[in-house]
């Protein structure tokens, strides 16, 4: 089972539909299961904007604030499922198993600042994918598809 805790309250930016604890874990455990991770911890962490300055600096080296920051902690290496959601032509399809099926992992922290974000479900699910392994920075799009299509719904 995947465990998504929630830290602190989910802020309600003015303006703008504010995510239930339950539906922002709901959409963790889904993007989990995309990867074909099904036990695990991960942590959603909400903060201003002074502390997620701080943390972009030290671990980007970016000095300014940004909206989510992913902090894996049972190793670095992408998932094998992962792996293969994001290889060409492999949109989720492959059925290609975890790298450790039997074991539960933590797999990290997310830290998400509202003031930054425009919409904290998708911020919350763009940090569980890159806990997940995923990185749309060297893919060729399909984590940012995947992230689309979670929350459109268009994944059970």
């Amino acid at each position: 089972m995947i465990e998504v805790e929630v830290l602190g309250a989910v802020p309600s930016p003015a303006g703008r539909e504010v995510p239930t604890v339950a539906e922002l874990r709901r959409l963790c455990v889904l993007a989990a299961d995309c990867a074909g991770v099904h036990d695990g911890h991960m942590a959603i962490e909400f903060v201003d904007a002074a502390r997620i300055a701080e943390l972009n600096e030290r671990y980007r080296g970016r000095p300014a604030p940004t909206d989510v920051l992913s902090f894996p902690v049972d190793g670095s290496e992408p998932i094998e499922a992962a792996e293969a959601l994001a290889a060409p032509g492999g949109a989720g399809g492959g059925g290609a198993s975890p790298r450790r099926p039997a074991a539960s992992r933590e797999l990290g922290d997310v830290v998400i600042c509202a003031e930054y974000t425009t919409d904290l479900r998708e911020a919350a699910v763009h940090g569980a994918l890159h806990l997940l392994g995923m990185d749309h920075e060297r893919d060729r799009g399909e984590m940012m598809a995947l992230q689309r299509e979670l929350l459109a719904g268009e994944r059970p």
